[in-house]
């Protein structure tokens, strides 16, 4: 009778602690992998790799050196390394990457400084302007013929 009622509100703080946003404050540095199944906001220091399947953002004073894995990225700070999203990647003016990034959708606005090899996955759509080209008939190609000599 009693352990039932206890175990509700253990499930419920469960339940809460995992969309709850991970912090690293300014002045905090972190060297190791990290990982997470919520988003994180990094204004502090992180030199390793870093999973998770929530939305990540890094603010004016966050860095992180490593691997960066996860759905989605704002970033304001810098990062030097490896970065692959299933998502999109947001830079905002002050933003520094160097590196590698895999991403599906990229945003960058004036001012962000972006020295990275960059690839982008995910279908490739047709500009609704462009004008779609009609395809041209081929010709017949004569194999069997041997060439006429002009005299």
């Amino acid at each position: 009778m009693f352990s039932s009622d206890s175990k509700k509100p253990k499930q419920q703080t469960t339940m809460e602690t995992s969309t709850q946003q991970n912090i690293i404050a300014q002045g905090t540095k972190i060297v190791g992998d990290i990982a997470s199944k919520g988003p994180f906001r990094i204004d502090g220091t992180v030199e390793g790799n870093v999973k998770t399947s929530g939305k990540v953002v890094i603010g004016k004073s966050g860095f992180i050196k490593g691997t960066l894995q996860g759905e989605n990225a704002d970033f304001e700070g810098k990062f030097s390394g490896k970065l692959i999203l299933s998502g999109t990647l947001s830079l905002k003016a002050t933003a520094h990457i160097e590196g590698e990034v895999h991403t599906s959708k990229l945003a960058v606005e004036p001012g962000a400084t972006f020295n990275a090899t960059c690839s982008m996955k995910g279908t490739v759509k047709a500009l609704p302007n462009e004008p779609t080209r009609p395809k041209q008939p081929e010709q017949p190609v004569k194999t069997d013929q041997r060439p006429e000599r002009q005299a």
